[in-house]
């Protein structure tokens, strides 16, 4: 399976434009952003569990990331309420689940062979935050191959870099984005390829955004 498979094409999904999909467990519901494969995938996807849902445990050989983005998901006898970011490295297992229905951001199959140890973060935590240049940015990860942070930003404040060497992708987690005469709203998933600015301004207070930029080199294909 191909979808938005070309990494040298700019992609935007609005969340108007979200196209739920049945995964093949029950309860379980996927917005497919890109893919490189089956059921086994270098993937990006909005993945929405029901209330009482549960995985089986399972491995991701290229590893797993993911972001709470509301409900709770739980991981064996560990809640992540909406906010914490983990990574599970490549060939860890899991075994997900959710009581009361969660909402993911979740990216499968692009981790780098040398992480090795899993993290979490409760980007809650204000101690978790800092001030770059007027922007609030919470750090979640930084390697040879990609940088993740969330970032908040007030009414008005850029959103500024020079051409991406490895290209950026952005999910919009609350609030909105001008970029030029459009508007980005909440949920919108933006990925830039390599050679491209970012220009973005926000259009409302408290406008919170997932970050990656990725470098020459990241990993893209699919899971063995």
């Amino acid at each position: 399976m191909l979808i938005n498979h070309d990494f040298t094409r700019r992609v935007t999904v609005a969340k108007d434009d979200y196209h739920w999909v049945h995964s093949p467990q029950g309860g379980v519901d996927r917005v497919m952003l890109d893919r490189i494969g089956g059921e086994q995938a270098r993937a990006t996807s909005i993945v929405r569990y029901l209330p009482q849902t549960s995985f089986p445990q399972h491995v991701h050989p290229g590893g797993e990331e993911i972001l709470v983005l509301d409900g709770q998901f739980s991981e064996g006898e560990r809640d992540y309420p909406a906010g914490w970011y983990l990574r599970n490295p490549p060939g860890s297992s899991h075994q997900p689940h959710s009581v009361t229905g969660t909402l993911l951001f979740v990216k499968l199959g692009q981790m780098s062979g040398n992480e090795r140890s899993p993290l979490r973060i409760d980007t809650r935590d204000a101690a978790n935050w800092q001030k770059e240049d007027g922007i609030a940015i919470c750090p979640l990860f930084e390697s040879a191959q990609e940088s993740v942070c969330l970032m908040r930003l007030t009414f008005g404040s850029l959103l500024i870099a020079p051409p991406l060497a490895g290209g950026a992708e952005l999910l919009l987690m609350q609030g909105g984005l001008i970029e030029g005469n459009s508007v980005h709203a909440e949920g919108s998933w933006i990925r830039i390829p390599a050679g491209q600015r970012l220009v973005f301004m926000a259009e409302k207070h408290n406008t919170l955004l997932y970050l990656k930029k990725v470098y020459p080199g990241e990993m893209l294909e699919p899971e063995p």
